[in-house]
């Protein structure tokens, strides 16, 4: 077995599509994604899972239809399952998404902001 910490530093370093999750790691059926995000998403929700960003670097906002919530670096924000979300950055943000595995990016919604899921780095 290796004993080594993962490098969110370098996972980044491998990457720089946007909007793109990229799986670091698991626990039990959790995986843990990286991803990098500028502009906006789309409107979806999850209705079987709650979603969680912690935000590595920037600035996010996540908005619902009853209002927003602003997650700056080093802060964590929980989107309870079915709840319709859609984030947003004016500049590119550097997240972490924790998440069962599976569960696509646009929820049920689909479209040109679907990436392909499961895919490490």
């Amino acid at each position: 077995m290796a004993y080594k910490a993962i490098s969110l530093k370098e996972k980044y370093s491998l990457f720089t599509k946007q909007w793109a999750p990229k799986v670091i790691a698991e626990m039990n059926d959790y995986q843990f994604k990286l991803v990098k995000l500028v502009g906006d998403f789309v409107w979806h929700d999850h209705p079987e899972t709650d979603e969680a960003f912690l935000v590595i670097e920037g600035t996010l906002r996540i908005d619902f239809t009853d209002g927003a919530a602003v997650i700056g670096p080093g802060e964590l924000y929980i989107v309870p399952k079915g709840v319709r979300h859609k984030p947003y950055a004016e500049n590119e943000v550097k997240l972490m998404l924790i998440e069962p595995r599976g569960v696509l990016n646009t929820g049920n919604e689909g479209g040109l902001r679907t990436a392909q899921n499961d895919v490490w780095i």
